[in-house]
C-alpha cells in the first residue's frame, strides 16, 4: 500500500542495498539520476552509476571492458577528449569524494544489451536497477505523433525488461524537454493516466532547488558543460536552469539558439514507473527482441510505424 508519507520511489527501494542508476537514453542522461543517487548514497544504500555511450567506445583500452559492452570508467580512464560525458561525471565524482566509477554499456541491439547488464548486475551483486531518462519519451509506446528519439531508451527499456531482479524501475526527468524532438506532451500525460490505471505508475516526486541533492546535481551539470564546450547537454541544461526557478525562454547552451524553449518546474520532478509495467504498455516492444544493433531497432520502429495510424493529437486545455 502506497503511502503519501513515503513516495513510492523510495518505498519501491526501501529493501535495496546495491542499486545500479543508469542512463537509459545515451549521452548525459545518467547526470538525471544524481539526484536520486545522492538521496540513496546519504541514506546508506550502494549505489552504482551506468549509461548508455554515445562516446566512441571502441577507442578504450581492453583494460576497461568489464564484459562484452560494458565498460569500466574512472577519471584515468584513457579515451576521447571532446566528448566522453562517462570519464567527466566520474572525474566530477571524485572531486566531491563520491564513489567515482561509471560503467559504459555499447550502442547495441536488445539481445547484447540485455547481456551487458547482466554481466553488470552479476558483478555487482545488484538488486535493483532504477533507468533514467533525461525527459520522457521513454514511455511513448507507439501510436503518438512523434516518438522522439526512442532508439536508445527502447533498448535499455527491453533489456532490462528481461531481467530477473527484485526491483526494476524507470524515472523520467526534465518533462517538457522532449516537444524539441515532436514529442506532443498531452500525450505524454495521457499515457502516465494509463499507466496510472494499470498500476504501473508510482507518482512524480519534486527535487527541492535548495536541497544538497539540487545543489550537487546543477554543480555536476555545470562542470559536465564546461569540460563538453562543443556538445553541452541541452536536456540537463534546462533540468538545471528549472531547478532554480527559471521559467519561460532560457537558454543556458549556444545549441538550442534559435528555438523557443518552455523550461518549467515540471522539468525537476521524477516521474517514476514500475518497469515490466511500462515494457507491457508498448505497442512494438517485442519487436526489437533479436536486435543486434541500434540501427536494427531504428528500421524496425520505422516498420512498425507504417502500420500505426497515430493517436489524434490536443492542445493543453488551459
Amino acid at each position: 500500500m502506497h503511502s503519501l508519507a513515503t513516495p513510492p520511489l523510495f518505498a519501491a527501494l526501501r529493501a535495496s542495498r546495491r542499486v545500479l542508476i543508469a542512463g537509459a537514453g545515451g549521452g548525459f542522461d545518467v547526470y538525471a539520476g544524481l539526484p536520486l543517487a545522492i538521496a540513496l548514497l546519504d541514506a546508506g544504500v550502494e549505489v552504482h552509476l551506468a549509461n548508455l555511450s554515445f562516446t566512441q567506445l571502441e577507442l578504450l583500452d581492453m583494460s576497461a571492458w568489464l564484459a562484452p559492452n560494458v565498460a569500466t570508467v574512472t577519471p584515468a580512464t584513457p579515451g576521447p577528449s571532446d566528448y566522453f560525458p562517462e570519464r567527466t561525471l566520474a572525474t566530477w565524482l571524485a572531486s566531491e569524494g563520491l564513489p567515482s566509477t561509471v560503467y559504459a554499456f555499447s550502442g547495441c541491439g536488445v539481445a547484447p544489451l540485455r547481456q551487458a547488464y547482466q554481466d553488470l548486475s552479476e558483478h555487482l551483486g545488484i538488486d535493483a536497477v532504477v533507468l533514467v531518462d533525461g525527459g520522457t519519451d521513454i514511455l511513448m509506446r507507439g501510436d503518438e505523433t512523434g516518438l522522439g528519439t526512442p532508439e536508445e531508451d527502447m533498448a535499455s527499456l527491453a533489456a532490462v525488461a528481461g531481467l530477473s531482479l527484485p526491483v526494476k524501475l524507470v524515472t523520467c526527468l526534465g518533462f517538457g524537454v522532449d516537444a524539441y524532438h515532436g514529442v506532443n506532451h498531452t500525450q505524454v500525460l495521457e499515457n502516465i493516466a494509463a499507466l496510472d490505471r494499470s498500476g504501473a505508475y508510482l507518482g512524480a516526486l519534486s527535487i527541492p532547488s535548495r536541497s544538497r541533492e539540487a545543489q550537487l546535481y546543477r554543480a555536476a551539470v555545470a562542470h559536465g558543460q564546461a569540460a563538453t564546450p562543443m556538445r553541452p547537454s541541452i536536456v540537463q541544461s534546462q533540468i538545471a536552469a528549472a531547478s532554480l526557478g527559471e521559467s519561460g525562454d532560457v537558454h543556458a547552451t549556444r545549441r538550442t539558439a534559435g528555438s523557443t524553449l518552455f523550461v518549467n518546474p515540471l522539468m525537476a520532478v521524477y516521474f517514476t514507473f514500475d518497469l515490466d509495467g511500462l515494457a507491457a504498455s508498448s505497442l512494438y516492444l517485442g519487436r526489437l527482441e533479436d536486435t543486434a544493433g541500434l540501427r536494427q531497432i531504428s528500421l524496425r520502429i520505422e516498420k512498425y510505424r507504417e502500420t500505426v495510424t497515430p493517436r489524434i493529437p490536443r492542445a493543453f486545455p488551459h
